[in-house]
């Protein structure tokens, strides 16, 4: 299925003050380098923040976490999870549709969204409240036919059952999820066969029922106040304080221009030249460095593998410009810069830099360097 962005967007995004610092706690759980891998958090944040994930907020979280617009366009438009278009202000329903939901009735639900919401899916209702779509397995099979409102499952539902279901929400009641036909849980429908003594005891509703009643959350969008947002890694409440610890983003300079989806030229900022690195102290014996590469220019750090651009700057930052250089690394001097190549710590050992670097600097060159000049690869 081909996944575009909507054709009208808003002019802008920004995050909640609370959702805000919940991002960027999650930015930290990542190290120096990585900060990419939290695009799918934030990019659901965003997304329920505003109900469907727009192309500011898109953007936005690119920018947060320094990632190209269209990486994060392509987690965004790969993911079905991700809503690409406005969805209901109330509640968007996923009716499953699959075999075990099919059989026992899923059609007859797709009819009461088409009747009471919108001929086709991902159309917004005549009051803006509703928007409705068909959905892979959802995994309750044995309590099809079912669908997901807002966060919650609506289970054994009939053509009845869901057309009330959808008029309370439009009165602004929100209806007990789970299973709408006296069930507990999934136990067979003529009632326990084994496990008898668990009729007593238990709480009114199944565990993840009886959680969406108690805090009456079931198609209410996570804003950031709904509990304290631990971050147990930072050993803080990311909304106590509204900032992670760690380092701040570093702001873009410059502009550039490029070409962005769907066809408008977009001004992007660039990222600065890294300032010069502050070796650490530790282990090993620093390496003789130069203030600048010699004149012929510097030669192509990149050749050697498991350097990338972002590498070959570091090491320029810490005075290392040519082969030679790195070919001539002492034991010690290698643990030196293992020890200093901050979010890639150890990667000069693991890759063996300095053979290859020799082979490099002699002029033979290894299998990657012939691999990387003949085909344009570059490490990432």
């Amino acid at each position: 299925m081909l996944r575009r962005l909507h054709a009208e967007q808003p002019d802008s995004f920004a995050f909640t003050p609370d959702n805000l610092a919940w991002a960027e706690a999650q930015i930290t759980k990542y190290p120096e380098g990585r900060q990419a891998s939290a695009i799918i958090p934030l990019l659901w944040r965003a997304q329920e923040q505003e109900g469907w994930l727009t192309r500011p907020a898109i953007e936005a979280v690119a920018d947060m976490l320094n990632m190209a617009y269209i990486r994060a366009l392509e987690v965004a438009s790969f993911y079905f999870m991700f809503q690409l278009q406005p969805v209901g202000s109330v509640a968007h329903i996923q009716v499953c549709g699959t075999t075990s939901c099919m059989i026992c009735g899923a059609e007859d639900l797709v009819a009461v969204c088409q009747d009471k919401i919108a001929a086709k899916p991902h159309r917004l209702s005549a009051d803006g409240k509703f928007s409705w779509e068909e959905v892979e397995c959802l995994g309750s099979c044995a309590n099809a036919p079912m669908a997901q409102i807002g966060k919650d499952y609506y289970e054994d539902l009939t053509a009845a059952r869901m057309g009330e279901i959808i008029d309370a929400l439009g009165r602004g009641e929100v209806p007990t999820p789970g299973p709408q036909n006296g069930r507990y849980a999934a136990e067979p429908l003529s009632g326990l066969t084994t496990l008898k003594e668990f009729d007593s005891g238990h709480t009114k509703y199944n565990a993840s029922v009886q959680l969406a009643t108690d805090i009456g959350d079931t198609v209410k969008r996570i804003d950031g106040t709904e509990v304290p947002l631990i971050a147990p890694w930072r050993d803080k409440s990311a909304n106590a304080t509204g900032k992670p610890k760690g380092k701040a983003k570093t702001p873009r300079t410059g502009v550039t221009e490029r070409q962005n989806v769907p066809g408008k030229v977009k001004t992007e900022t660039a990222r600065p030249t890294p300032a010069k690195a502050e070796p650490t102290q530790g282990a090993g014996t620093k390496p003789a460095t130069l203030d600048a590469a010699r004149d012929g220019g510097p030669d192509d750090l990149k050749l050697i593998k498991g350097v990338g651009p972002k590498l070959e700057k570091l090491l320029h930052s810490l005075g290392f410009y040519h082969f030679d250089q790195v070919a001539n690394w002492s034991a010690e001097e290698l643990a030196w810069v293992d020890q200093n190549l901050e979010g890639f710590k150890g990667r000069a050992t693991r890759d063996d830099w300095v053979r290859q670097a020799q082979a490099l600097a002699s002029g033979e060159g290894t299998e990657f360097s012939q691999r990387a000049k003949k085909d344009g690869i570059y490490n990432k």
